[in-house]
């Protein structure tokens, strides 16, 4: 049985991959910072037998590697990191929180990296080996025409940027990575007025991963499979 393990996932778009997959016949390792209040997610359980749960602050990085050992025989065949956060809104230039762009940071992009770093092993011995990162189009250098958002933007250029990296790192051992625009999902992040349900958006993810190529590692695609450019 193929197994994924999916970061941030009781809520949005990571509780719909989580469900997508388990749907697909896939054994789901799905993450959260606190599994004991998860409880949409823990619903799933009577029903997929083939889900574990773990709890994961993605910016633990001790408790990152606990689990890492953890599942060290594991082996994995996509790793995606759904986990981030926005950080503050409707702010103008001059009024930028210094604090809350480094947290920001440390939870879109070092945490990325530290899972890949945590996780190469099991994706090694996995057959698909996929890592991939939820980013958003507006980390695209060239669709940014409006300015502005400059914390969670940069967060985005920069993971995108990471994803890229670790392709030309990984690849030749056959580890393919890619960043995912979700599309303006109705999640908390999004709000009510966003155009697309997580569940389309995970459904979307699922297809582009199943069809993922060698010669698409450290792309930037959307949920739709079509590429952004950076």
């Amino acid at each position: 049985m193929k197994k994924i393990l999916i970061t941030g996932a009781n809520r949005g778009i990571g509780l719909a991959l989580t469900k997508t997959y388990l749907q697909a016949g896939w054994h789901v390792l799905a993450t959260c910072r606190d599994p004991l209040i998860a409880s949409e997610l823990n619903s799933l359980a009577p029903t997929f037998p083939e889900l574990q749960v773990f709890a994961l602050d993605v910016t633990n990085y001790d408790q990152m590697e606990e689990l890492s050992e953890k599942l060290a025989p594991v082996a994995i065949d996509i790793v995606i990191n759904n986990a981030g956060i926005y950080g503050p809104k409707d702010y103008a230039f001059g009024e930028t929180d210094i604090e809350a762009w480094r947290e920001v940071m440390e939870v879109n992009v070092f945490s990325t990296m530290r899972l890949a770093e945590l996780f190469y092993t099991h994706l090694c011995n996995g057959n698909e080996k996929i890592f991939a990162a939820i980013s958003s189009k507006v980390g695209s250098h060239t669709m940014n025409t409006k300015g502005g958002g400059y914390i969670y933007r940069s967060s985005k250029a920069a993971l995108n940027s990471v994803v890229k990296s670790l392709s030309n790192d990984l690849l030749g051992e056959g580890i393919r990575t890619v960043a995912i625009h979700p599309g303006w999902v109705q999640t908390e992040m999004g709000g009510p007025n966003a155009l697309i349900t997580p569940d389309e958006s995970a459904n979307g993810i699922y297809s582009v991963l199943s069809h993922f190529v060698d010669a698409q590692s450290g792309g930037f695609y959307d949920y739709g499979g079509d590429a952004i450019p950076w």
